[in-house]
Parts: structure tokens; sequence; C-alpha cells
């Protein structure tokens, strides 16, 4: 009787591990999905006598006078967009959640292709634009977060698309020495060519791209290949997700790559680069 009885315990015992095991997969799966993404904070700084603002993610350990030093990553929105746009189309901080993610807000900005008159929101396009009133913006967010977080200033990386691809590019000629490597988007070097030194920089562009020439942008692509010391190299297979073919071009010095992110369509960020910008972040940080 004893036997029998501990037979069927142990029956039943084996029973409800195996329904709580084929139902926790389901459970976990359905609080990764309700928990979301990882949170962004909106964040302000004065920059003279201007409000600015940017959203900003923080992982918990930055904060931690032992925690670990953290990479930062800047991203830029184009003309027209926000910083919340931004957060939700490129999406870093929930594809690199061990870094620190900015995503800062522009200033109504006349466009030089489109937006004339300044209504909408957007970058400075040059030196001495506007002030130099993002430049100035950028220095100030840098500056509290060194002050507040561990930041591992040797891994700080920009990226932006269309006017924040070129603002990105307007930050490598200006602020060089701050940036591990950069990744613009749907935007040419534009007059700043001339003033960038060789850096990692992996750059979006779309075939039929309408507003930013893919032509324009192939000009850029060849000055950088020069720039890089990539000039010589044959391309290498990198990456494909999606429609976006990636293509490296290593350096004669082994230490400032450009990868080229291809798509066939038009001026827009595709959904699978932000996936990819990381994968090149890390690879330039772990190169370092």
């Amino acid at each position: 009787m004893k036997t029998a009885v501990k037979t069927l315990l142990l029956i039943l015992t084996a029973a409800v591990i195996a329904m709580t095991l084929s139902r926790a997969p389901g459970r976990v799966a359905l609080a990764r999905a309700a928990a979301g993404p990882p949170p962004v904070v909106k964040q302000q700084w004065t920059v003279d006598g201007v409000r600015r603002e940017a959203l900003v993610y923080v992982p918990a350990d930055a904060a931690r006078a032992n925690g670990p030093k953290t990479p930062v990553v800047f991203a830029f929105h184009g003309h027209g967009g926000s910083m919340a746009q931004a957060a939700r189309s490129f999406g870093y901080h929930a594809q690199w959640p061990e870094a620190i993610v900015v995503y800062m807000q522009g200033l109504p900005t006349p466009g030089k292709l489109t937006d004339p008159e300044g209504r909408r929101a957007g970058w400075q396009s040059g030196p001495g634009d506007q002030n130099d009133r993002d430049l100035l913006f950028f220095d100030a967010v840098f500056a509290s977060l060194k002050a507040d977080y561990r930041v591992d200033t040797s891994r700080v990386f920009a990226t932006g698309h269309s006017n924040g691809g070129s603002f990105t590019y307007l930050l490598w000629a200006t602020r060089g020495p701050v940036f591990r490597a950069v990744a613009p988007s749907g935007a040419i070097a534009g007059s700043v060519g001339a003033s960038l030194a060789p850096k990692p920089v992996l750059h979006v562009a779309g075939e039929r791209d309408p507003l930013v020439k893919f032509a324009w942008q192939e000009r850029t692509l060849g000055a950088l290949k020069k720039l890089n010391g990539c000039d010589g190299a044959a391309g290498s297979p990198w990456a494909k997700k999606g429609t976006l073919t990636g293509t490296k071009y290593a350096s004669k010095t082994g230490s400032t790559p450009l990868v080229t992110l291809i798509h066939p369509g038009g001026h827009r960020f595709p959904a699978e680069a932000p996936a990819l910008v990381v994968r090149f972040f890390k690879e330039c940080a772990a190169e370092k």
C-alpha cells in the first residue's frame, strides 16, 4: 500500500513539473513582451540661454561608482524629425542595452534641400552655422554624461539619418577625437569632407534616394575610401539583412575600415539597419 502511494505521489509530482515547464516559456515570453524596450527619459540643458532636450537611456550599472565603464551612442533625427521619432525608429537602446544612448532634439532650422523657411526641426549645416548652437549642445550633453556616469571615453559613437547624417559628418569634422566610429545614413560629407581625419565609418545609402542622390553619396564614399586608406582594397561581404547588403573595405593600417550598407530603396532608414550599426560599433570597440 505504502509503495503504491509513493508511486502515485511521484507520478503526480512529475505531472506538475511537466505542466509547469511546458507553460513557463509562454509566461517568460509574455513577460518580455509586456516589458517592451528599455525606457528613455527626457533630460534638459540650457545652452546659450536656450532650453535644449534629449531622450536618454542609461543602463543601471552606469551610475554605480564601481560599475563598468559604459559606451555612449549619440543618435540624430533627420530634418523634420524628433527625438521621440528617432528613439522609435532607431531603437539603439534596445539593440545595445549596455550602452548609454542619447536621442538629441533639433531646433527649427532652414534646410538645404527642403524647408528653406526653417519651420521644422533640424541641425546646423556647417561650422559656424546657427552660431554653432548644435555643436555647443552636443558639448554640453557629453560633458554632463561624463560628470554623472562612468562613461568609457574610448567607446563614444555618433550616427544619424539625412540631416542627422550630415550632422554626424560635421561632428566627425569638428569633434573627431571624441568618437571611436561614426555611422551616417542618407547623407553626404559636403564641405566638411576636407576636415575629416581617418576614422572607422559605416555609411547607409539607398540606390533610389530621390533627395540625397545616390551618385552624391557614391562620391562621398569614394572620398572616404581614399581618406581611410581603403581605396586599393576590394570589398568583402560583411553582412546581409533584409534589403541591406553590407560590404567592408579594409584599410592599409587595419584600423580605419569603411563599411557600406546599400539598399535598393529611397530616402529612408531601413528597419534592419540599427542592428548592423550596433554590430559595427561593437566591432570597432573590440579592435581599439
